[in-house]
């Protein structure tokens, strides 16, 4: 297939934490992040920029434009008005979801926003960091403006890990299945044995953040919780242990299933993670380097909540050394992780692609796939949201949303910890998502 390969240099660098310091460290992480987003795009067209695949996704341009229009709207704007908005247009054009801010643009329309133009939105783009760079040279640490602008860099992370993922439901659309970037490698070698870390009588522990460093404010506050006994899987589920689940007719069984998922299921005719197609010669999947045969000792990926739970159902029954399996909450994920070094296949690796994990020891719990919980995206005790509409970030969409951990292989460099909490419908399957089981002692 088509690749992008006379692209300029895509390589990911890791991006530094934003910590306590000098104004001068906050502005090299801000000029580190905005590059960052530029360089994901070097190569592609302003076509391909535009598109949409989807009412969930989000063009690429759109993605560069609204990151940039929350510094111009909450930290440009709020501080000198709105004499400083580059084009009044774009306050309508490309706000996400803060109604307290005024109308917007509905989302299934963003990919008919061929004007303006992308060298428009970088313009855009360059201006406001312009201007950004004179507030950002007289700014104090732990003010009200240091910490909206950190808010602001954390979320162009996520923007760059969702403008990654909605370019490949693009870009598997097309039926030429181009890739965005080259480098694929097959593993060779055989996938580690599931085995299990135990975790025996935790009793009440801590979970949430503590308050040092950059967290959102759905991590908090910091609150006890009871856990009972408790063992989690030390590797994801893998590709392999799925076509067994396929082969068994997990997706024409209802016994497995959730009623809801069963239902989205049938409605959808999913027989597969998003992506996969069987032919002659296998199963094969769209990713972000083509058109690739299923690595069976990769961890699963793109499945949904409902896929997930499923497999969970099946694997206790039908997985050696699973009895009991099911998925793990949130609490019990954090308090196995917190003191695990967060590293792993994150977007610094340039695979793009879920890896094969070595599952020795508990292991790769950052990295590589989301992992789904049996947790819902709910408030913790104390929870409130900040005032104004930076308040809108998380705590409106606390309803009817399920809770993943551990970040993926597009995720940026210091933006995941332990108490990061990642929310979606349990219908989605176009993230990079997938699971490790759990059981009870």
């Amino acid at each position: 297939m088509d690749a992008i390969s006379d692209s300029p240099d895509r390589t990911m660098t890791a991006t530094p934490h934003v910590q306590a310091g000098t104004a001068s460290s906050l502005l090299e992480a801000y000029r580190e992040v905005r590059a960052q987003s530029v360089a994901l795009i070097n190569g592609l067209s302003d076509a391909d920029c535009t598109a949409q695949s989807m009412d969930d996704a989000s063009p690429a341009k759109w993605h560069l434009a609204h990151t940039t229009w929350f510094f111009e709207e909450f930290v440009l704007c709020g501080a000198f008005g709105q004499s400083e908005r580059f084009d009044p247009k774009f306050q309508y054009l490309f706000n996400s979801y803060y109604d307290a801010v005024g109308a917007r643009h509905a989302r299934p329309e963003r990919g008919l926003l061929t004007r303006p133009t992308l060298g428009t939105i970088l313009d855009y783009r360059a201006n406001v960091d312009t201007r950004m760079a004179d507030v950002l040279s007289d700014i104090g640490w732990g003010t009200e403006l240091y910490a909206l602008i950190e808010l602001g860099l954390h979320h162009e992370q996520q923007h760059q890990e969702l403008l990654l993922t909605d370019l490949l439901h693009l870009f598997s659309r097309n039926p030429i299945k181009s890739s965005y970037s080259v480098g694929y490698e097959k593993s060779t070698s055989s996938t580690a044995p599931l085995t299990w870390s135990d975790f025996d009588n935790p009793g009440i522990v801590q979970i949430g953040h503590d308050g040092d460093g950059f967290a959102f404010d759905c991590e908090g506050p910091r609150h006890e919780v009871l856990l009972r006994s408790f063992a989690l899987a030390n590797r994801a589920v893998t590709n392999g242990e799925w076509l067994q689940f396929i082969d068994a007719g997990g997706y024409q069984t209802p016994t497995y299933w959730l009623s809801d998922g069963w239902a989205c299921a049938q409605e959808r005719g999913w027989f597969a993670p998003l992506y996969w197609e069987k032919s002659d010669d296998g199963w094969s999947t769209m990713t972000l380097q083509g058109w690739q045969p299923v690595d069976p000792s990769a961890p699963v990926c793109h499945v949904s909540h409902y896929e997930a739970n499923a497999f969970a159902s099946w694997a206790t029954d039908h997985l050696e050394g699973c009895e009991g399996a099911r998925l793990p909450l949130e609490s019990e994920w954090e308090y196995a992780a917190q003191h695990q070094p967060v590293s792993g296949n994150l977007i610094g690796s340039e695979a793009l692609r879920p890896l094969k994990q070595s599952g020795d020891t508990l292991s790769d719990l950052f990295g590589d796939v989301w992992e789904w919980t049996a947790s819902a995206f709910k408030p913790y005790p104390g929870f409130r949201p900040a005032k104004g509409a930076v308040g809108e970030y998380n705590g409106k969409f606390m309803s009817g949303q399920s809770v993943l951990r551990g970040g993926s292989c597009v995720t940026p460099e210091g933006h995941i910890r332990a108490t990061y909490r990642n929310f979606f419908h349990p219908d989605k399957r176009w993230q990079f998502s997938g699971l490790r089981l759990a059981r009870d002692l």
